[in-house]
C-alpha cells in the first residue's frame, strides 16, 4: 500500500513538472480561463431560459431554439476556425473568439425582439466557435504526451465556469434583469483575451501561401484523417453530446417546473451538474493517459446510464442533489475523446479536420435541446430522460468497439 501511494505521489509530482515546466503552466492557465468564461457563458442561457420565456412569450419548444442556435451557430463554426487555425495560429484565433463573444452578448442583451435575439445567439455560438479547435490544438502542440491531462484540467475548468457563471446569474437576475445579467459576461472576455495575447506566441502558419487551399487539396487531407478510430470516436462523440445538450437546456427547468424546486435551488442544481463534472474532468484525462482511453470512457459512458434512468423517480431535495453529482459525471468523457481524436488526425491537417469533426457531431448534437424541449411541450418531461439513456447506451456500444490510438 506505501509503495502504491509512494508511485501515484511520483506520477502527480511528474505530470505538475510537465504541465507547470519552461512557461507551460501559463498557457495551460489564460487557455483554461478563456474556456471557463465561454462554456460558462454558453451554459448560463438555461439558467435565464424562464426569464427569457416570459420576456418574449415563447413556449419551450421555441425556447430550446435558442439554445439550439447558440450551439448549432457554434457548430458551424468549428471547420472554418480549424482552417483558421492552421492558417493563422492560435493565439489570434482565441483572442478573436473572446473579443467577438463580448459583442454578442452586448447584441443579445440589447434584443427587442426573439427574432433579434435568435441572432444575438447565432452570433454569440460563432464567437464562441472559434475557440474550441484552437484550444485543442494550442494544448495538444504543447503538451504533447500529456495532452490528456491539459486538456482534462481544461475543461474542468470550463465545467468551474458552468457551475458559477449560471448560478451567479440566477443570483442576478432577479435585482438586474436578465439583459444586464448577459452583458456582465463581456468584462472578463475582454480580459481573458488580453491575457491569452500576452501569454501565448504567435505560431508560424501551416496553410498554403495563399491562404486558400484547393477543393480538391481539402478533401484528400480530410480523406487521410478518416479512419476507423475516427469514425468510431466521433460518432460516440456525437451521441453523448446530443444528450448532454438535450440535459443541460432545460435541466434547470426540469428541476422548477417537475420537481416543484425554486428557481435558486434549481440553480444550485445545475452547478452542483458541474461540479461533478469538474471533479470528473480532472482526472479522466490522467487516467486515461495512463489506463487508456477505451477503458476510461466506457467505464464513464456506462455510468452515465444509471442517473438518467434513475432521476425521474426521485422527488427529495437531498437524493436529487446526489444524482445530479453522478449525472455530471459524464463530463469526463470530454477531455478524453478529444485527445483521442486529435491524437489520431495527423498533424498536417489536424487544425482542419479537428474543425471538420467538431462540426459534425457539434451540429447534429445542438438539435437535442429542440428535442428535449418538445417532449417538455408533450408533458414527456420524465419520459426524456429515459430516451437520453438509451442514446448513451448507444454511444457505450461504440466505444467497445474504439481501436487503441496505435492501431492502424
Amino acid at each position: 500500500m506505501e509503495a502504491s501511494f509512494e508511485s501515484l505521489r511520483d506520477r502527480v509530482r511528474r505530470t505538475s513538472r510537465v504541465l507547470r515546466g519552461d512557461g507551460r503552466g501559463w498557457t495551460l492557465a489564460v487557455v483554461a480561463a478563456g474556456w471557463l468564461t465561454v462554456l460558462g457563458g454558453r451554459y448560463l442561457f438555461p439558467a435565464i431560459l424562464p426569464q427569457v420565456k416570459e420576456f418574449f412569450a415563447v413556449s419551450n419548444a421555441m425556447a430550446g431554439v435558442a439554445v439550439t442556435t447558440v450551439w448549432a451557430a457554434y457548430a458551424l463554426m468549428q471547420f472554418p476556425a480549424g482552417m483558421l487555425t492552421d492558417r493563422f495560429g492560435e493565439r489570434a484565433l482565441l483572442g478573436t473568439s473572446l473579443v467577438v463573444s463580448a459583442g454578442a452578448v452586448v447584441a443579445v442583451s440589447l434584443a427587442p425582439t426573439f427574432l433579434l435575439f435568435l441572432g444575438g445567439c447565432a452570433l454569440f455560438g460563432f464567437g464562441t466557435g472559434l475557440y474550441g479547435p484552437a484550444r485543442g490544438t494550442a494544448l495538444s502542440a504543447t503538451f504533447g504526451e500529456h495532452d490528456g491531462t491539459a486538456i482534462g484540467l481544461t475543461l474542468a475548468a470550463g465545467s468551474v465556469g458552468s457551475a458559477l457563471l449560471p448560478f451567479a446569474a440566477s443570483v442576478l437576475v432577479g435585482p438586474l434583469g436578465w439583459q444586464t445579467t448577459v452583458v456582465l459576461l463581456a468584462i472578463p472576455y475582454l480580459a481573458v483575451a488580453i491575457a491569452i495575447r500576452r501569454v501565448l506566441s504567435r505560431r508560424t502558419p501551416t496553410a498554403t501561401p495563399s491562404g486558400r487551399p484547393s477543393v480538391r487539396g481539402l478533401l484528400r487531407a480530410l480523406g487521410t484523417a478518416v479512419s476507423r478510430r475516427t469514425v468510431t470516436a466521433v460518432s460516440a462523440a456525437t451521441l453523448s453530446l446530443f444528450v448532454m445538450q438535450g440535459l443541460t437546456s432545460f435541466l434547470p427547468t426540469y428541476f422548477i417546473a417537475v420537481k416543484g424546486f425554486s428557481q435558486e435551488r434549481a440553480a444550485a442544481l445545475f452547478a452542483l451538474f458541474f461540479v461533478g463534472g469538474a471533479l470528473a474532468q480532472s482526472v479522466a484525462g490522467n487516467a486515461a493517459d495512463y489506463y487508456g482511453d477505451r477503458t476510461v470512457l466506457l467505464a464513464t459512458a456506462g455510468f452515465g446510464v444509471l442517473p438518467l434512468l434513475a432521476l425521474p423517480f426521485v422527488q427529495r431535495i437531498v437524493p436529487v442533489a446526489l444524482l445530479t453529482v453522478l449525472l455530471g459525471s459524464r463530463l469526463a468523457i470530454n477531455p478524453v475523446s478529444n485527445a483521442y481524436i486529435i491524437a489520431v488526425v495527423p498533424s498536417a491537417v489536424q487544425g482542419t479536420a479537428w474543425g471538420f469533426f467538431r462540426t459534425t457531431f457539434f451540429l447534429i448534437a445542438a438539435t437535442g435541446s429542440t428535442v428535449v424541449g418538445l417532449f417538455f411541450d408533450a408533458g414527456l418531461a420524465d419520459e426524456s430522460f429515459v430516451v437520453l439513456a438509451a442514446l448513451t447506451a448507444l454511444a457505450v456500444v461504440c466505444y467497445v468497439f474504439l481501436p487503441a490510438r496505435t492501431r492502424a
